[in-house]
């Protein structure tokens, strides 16, 4: 058991792997750092931190494949790449990254974006805690707990926790417009399309067979709206 929050750092260039480090060592992270993917796989089978700090490009594999091992495990993951394309940006947030950080950067810009995520993944925790067990609409089960859906065709479909925590915030608020800054809850970055990225991959999983028109309306210059019943059992 751990007190402070636990971070690993993978990162195949050792000096920015120690900065990186360092500098969330400073704001009271317990912080370790590997340099090969497989030897941060091997940790996080003993030891499951809270969040991972991710390079693309390690010696022993693709960033994006552990990325990929890592979706539901409910670890926060924050990326960081000198792979600034969109293509790879929206698959790293496709695959349940929580953020994309593109090189160089500076370490208190990461430090402040480590300490948003941590307080997203604080906020969801509480809010999972506040509700009933299980949200019923439009013919799909949502269980906050383990991150599922479950159709009537007893189909199952596994979300990211960032999926999951933007869901959750739809069905608390049914026909309500959520802004961005609502629905990732906290202060979004200009022109940061992240989100809708996320949501039109929860759109594809939510969406019922044979309806055409969304559950998740985008309502422009406002946010986006939930348009279904919903009851919490």
């Amino acid at each position: 058991m751990h007190n402070k929050h636990l971070i690993y750092v993978i990162e195949d260039e050792v000096d920015l792997g120690r900065l990186i480090q360092t500098s969330l060592s400073k704001f009271f992270f317990e912080v370790q750092y590997f340099a090969k993917g497989q030897e941060a796989l091997a940790a996080i089978s003993q030891q499951k931190p809270d969040i991972c700090i991710i390079d693309l490009n390690l010696p022993d594999m693709d960033g994006i494949d552990l990325v990929r091992k890592l979706q539901h495990k409910q670890i926060g993951i924050v990326i960081v790449s000198g792979r600034d394309a969109l293509t790879d940006r929206v698959l790293g947030l496709e695959l349940g990254a929580d953020d994309y950080v593109t090189k160089p950067f500076e370490p208190r810009e990461l430090v402040a974006r480590v300490q948003s995520l941590q307080r997203r993944m604080q906020l969801s925790i509480e809010q999972y805690s506040q509700k009933p067990h299980s949200a019923h609409f439009a013919g799909i089960t949502f269980h906050p707990d383990s991150l599922t859906l479950n159709a009537d065709t007893d189909q199952e479909e596994k979300l990211s926790r960032a999926e999951a925590d933007m869901l959750l915030a739809l069905l608390k608020h049914p026909y309500q417009i959520l802004s961005r800054d609502q629905l990732l809850g906290e202060n979004t970055v200009p022109y940061d399309r992240s989100i809708d990225v996320r949501v039109s991959r929860l759109r594809k999983k939510i969406q019922p067979k044979g309806q055409k028109q969304s559950l998740i309306q985008t309502v422009y210059g406002a946010g986006y709206m939930l348009v279904t019943d919903v009851e919490w059992k």
